[in-house]
């Protein structure tokens, strides 16, 4: 009998079907692959091509079954072969058995294992796979227990590199085809393909001195397969996870370590705000690797190729390792009952003209902390979290009206199913979870994506998305410009980068198209630590839950839950609390792992607190890694890095992501140390209010966008992003990671290279007030009067920080 059940995500009800599996009779959504069905009952099928989050290919024919159907009569008739499971779907009255009730589908499978080791090495204790490997398993379990194959087997020259990261053993590969379908399916990029036919056929480039090929491609050869191209690819790591057999292997780990050596931890990625579940696996008291863990509600079963592989910098040979004091204008390591004596009695004296920078890298405990520390040590409200280039007011009233206390207004599973606009967020870059799920809604047509940017990137290209050419600093104008976003099918979602905010009046349109239009928006930072930091009011006119530090009532809360009195009035910014240090204004600064290259204008930045340091004011650190302020501060107090502390990172939705430190080591979080500085000082750091304010908040921002600049002759506006991998020191000590970084390019258009007089120059020198650096041409689709550049060149280039040039302002170009 046939009923219907709502399908989550879905308008209209699903069939169900009733299905007969090894005399068990049930009933799942029409539609339904067999070898799901079975899994719902308990029965593991074996197999090794099908993945539940790739389509099915019966590449590897593990999962035969015997199947019957009803003929036109109602007679329930054999199929005169097994079938693959993995393909097909189930129907009315269908009756399966598997391995373990038909001894067809049994021999068939023995059969199949057997087929796949006659060329298959048996190198298993070399094996990085080995003691974690599907066809081991199965092969004991499923397979003959003597070989009747006494030829030579298949052998070929190993390991090709497919990248600086991924290295594949040929003879081992099976074909199941599950990392062409992923790199195809998921990540969009061009990868290996099947190559030659029968027994010779295998995986691989293109390429004629590596595969043996003479004369011109094979037929069907893809077009992107050319000869030598690598596999440049930010998810590349996928595909050694789901490789069912340990022919593609990670150069970072290879021959590391056995899996029955390791001790695995579940944690979340720490280099974006995606929150990704990831498994951390460690040997002897190092992080030996890296996987993707297993969320459906966030990364599903993918992960970033920054997220699996750059963790080496927690570790690295800078990394702090006891406390420090300036003495004789020399840093020298000391107890940390000697540092907290020196730090609370030189904060003591100076307090209430102090300022907090915390940074962006911390948990929401340590932002927690950090904001109690402020307001109830330093006496000020005058910290900002943004070591970044940001919009002033505009930025922080949107964080404090809009997203601080607002919960998960917007999340994952919402974005496979609405018209998403992206305005200052370049997702493949900035948010890769996001662009995966992004791109899976675009390609099963439940998603649309629009884009306001001034080119079409990859990702963008990748996701199918609507461009929305923009000139940086005219964003506000293009936001005004569109009259609709979403439908009924599609709700509009707007997603607002960090980046918008470098543009005045643009995060204002985009609060007004969000009103026009009835879309959602939602704020994605880059930073793990950033959505954190918001919630926990480590702003000047916020207080944790998103409370407004003028309002008398929200203050109060805050300062019962606190134990003490809070300042009343709204503090500096970033900017302004550079400047005071610069003037005298204040005496000193407490900071926590801020790099002075991130900040808008480094040279002030460094000029400030050199000031500080001339004037006999107080610089106090909290850093992982020693740093261009660990050269200027008074005290240093080297804090965990991730895998040495617990706590919670805030997704861009306001997901909580708890996870458990890796090594129990007496290294002290933000939270830790700012505590033990506070008992110091006679003072408890309280809890934060657990529930956000529900009284007036911050008024949303109302700016008005300003005329852009007009190119001038030899100049362009200058326009920019971070590419996910970079310069970044969270990615040092990361060579294999490093060759598959994007090569740092100046972007413009045919017009733009011919009015600036560079067109046929192979590269390009952009100058600003405080320096100049380099890059190659690549004349290409750019929106006129726009030279892109990257925000953070891995290479010798300089990053546009140090030429003094913000995102939207002008810079000029010669050849």
């Amino acid at each position: 009998m046939t009923t219907t059940q709502p399908s989550p995500g879905a308008t209209a009800p699903v069939p169900l079907v009733e299905v007969t599996i090894d005399g068990i009779t049930t009933e799942v959504p029409k539609g339904t692959l067999i070898i799901r069905a079975a899994e719902d009952l308990g029965i593991a099928i074996p197999r090794f091509c099908d993945h539940p989050l790739l389509k099915p290919a019966g590449a590897c024919r593990q999962c035969l079954v015997d199947v019957a159907m009803p003929d036109r009569e109602g007679n329930v008739r054999p199929m005169p072969k097994p079938q693959a499971s993995c393909t097909m779907t189930v129907a009315p009255g269908m009756v399966v058995n598997t391995q373990l009730t038909s001894q067809t589908a049994d021999k068939a499978q023995r059969g199949v294992m057997e087929f796949l080791l006659i060329n298959h090495p048996l190198d298993c204790p070399i094996c990085d796979k080995g003691g974690e490997c599907p066809l081991q398993n199965q092969a004991m379990e499923h397979g003959r227990p003597v070989t009747r194959f006494h030829d030579v087997k298949r052998t070929y020259p190993k390991p090709l590199a497919i990248s600086t990261q991924v290295l594949l053993d040929r003879e081992r590969c099976i074909l199941c085809q599950r990392c062409t379908r992923f790199s195809d399916e998921i990540a969009g990029d061009p990868f290996i393909e099947l190559q030659m036919r029968g027994a010779r056929q295998q995986i691989g480039t293109f390429d004629e001195t590596v595969l043996g090929f003479t004369g011109e491609a094979p037929v069907g050869a893809s077009e992107l397969d050319a000869a030598g191209a690598p596999f440049a690819s930010y998810f590349s790591g996928n595909t050694i996870q789901i490789c069912p057999v340990g022919a593609l292997t990670s150069a970072a780990y290879r021959f590391r370590a056995r899996p029955f050596d390791l001790v695995s931890t579940p944690s979340i990625g720490e280099h974006d705000s995606c929150g990704a579940a990831i498994r951390i696996d460690h040997r002897r008291g190092v992080v030996v690797r890296r996987m993707a863990g297993e969320d459906p509600a966030v990364n599903e079963e993918w992960t970033s190729d920054r997220d699996r592989f750059a963790f080496r910098w927690q570790a690295a040979h800078d990394r702090l390792a006891a406390p420090m004091v300036r003495d004789g204008g020399e840093l020298v390591e000391t107890s940390w009952a000697d540092a907290l004596d020196v730090a609370a009695t030189e904060l003591a004296s100076r307090r209430g003209s102090l300022a907090a920078l915390p940074g962006g890298r911390g948990t929401l405990e340590d932002a927690q902390a950090w904001s109690a520390f402020t307001r109830r040590v330093l006496g000020t409200n005058d910290v900002d979290f943004r070591s970044r280039a940001y919009g002033g007011r505009e930025e922080e009233a949107l964080l404090a009206s809009h997203v601080a206390g607002s919960g998960l207004t917007v999340t994952y599973g919402d974005l496979e199913h609405a018209h998403v606009l992206l305005a200052g967020l370049e997702a493949e870059e900035e948010a890769p979870t996001i662009f995966l799920r992004l791109r899976k809604g675009v390609l099963a047509g439940t998603a649309r994506v629009t884009t306001v940017a001034p080119l079409r990137s990859r990702g963008a290209t990748k996701m199918r998305a609507d461009l929305l050419a923009s000139v940086p600093g005219t964003e506000a104008e293009v936001l005004d410009a569109v009259a609709s976003l979403g439908s009924a099918e599609q709700p509009g979602i707007i997603l607002v980068g960090e980046r918008l905010a470098a543009a005045p009046g643009a995060i204002t349109a985009a609060l007004r198209l969000a009103q026009r239009t009835g879309a959602k928006l939602a704020w994605v930072p880059r930073r793990a630590g950033d959505r954190a930091a918001v919630e926990a009011g480590l702003l000047p006119s916020l207080l944790p839950g998103g409370r407004p530090v003028t309002q008398t009532a929200a203050r109060s809360e805050v300062a019962e839950a606190w134990g003490g009195d809070i300042p009343t009035e709204p503090g500096r910014d970033l900017a302004g609390i550079l400047a005071a240090l610069r003037s005298g204004a204040l005496a000193g600064v407490v900071v926590g792992g801020v790099e002075l290259g991130d900040l808008p204008d480094p040279v002030a930045a460094r000029e400030a607190l050199l000031a500080v340091r001339e004037a006999g004011g107080l610089i106090v650190s909290l850093e992982v890694r020693a740093s261009e302020v660990t050269e200027l501060a008074d005290v240093v107090f080297p804090v965990a890095p991730p895998v040495e502390k617990s706590g919670t990172f805030l997704t861009w939705e306001g997901r909580p992501r708890s996870f458990q430190a890796v090594f129990d080591t007496p290294a002290q979080s933000d939270a830790d140390a700012l505590a033990m500085l506070a008992n110091e000082l006679g003072v408890t750091l309280g809890t934060a209010p657990a529930t956000a304010w529900r009284g007036t908040r911050v008024a949303k921002p109302s700016v008005s966008a300003p005329p852009p600049p007009s190119p001038g002759p030899g100049r362009a506006i200058l326009a920019s992003w971070r590419l996910m991998l970079d310069g970044a020191r969270g990615q040092d000590l990361e060579p294999h990671l490093a060759g598959t970084a994007r090569r740092s390019v100046a972007m413009m258009s045919p017009t733009t290279a011919a009015d600036l007089g560079v067109e046929g120059a192979e590269r390009v020198t952009l100058r600003g007030p405080a320096g100049e650096t380099s890059y190659p041409l690549l004349v290409t689709n750019v929106a006129d009067g726009v030279v892109w550049v990257p925000a953070n060149p891995r290479e010798d280039a300089a990053p546009i920080a140090a030429l003094g040039v913000r995102i939207g302002e002008m810079v000029e170009v010669v050849r």
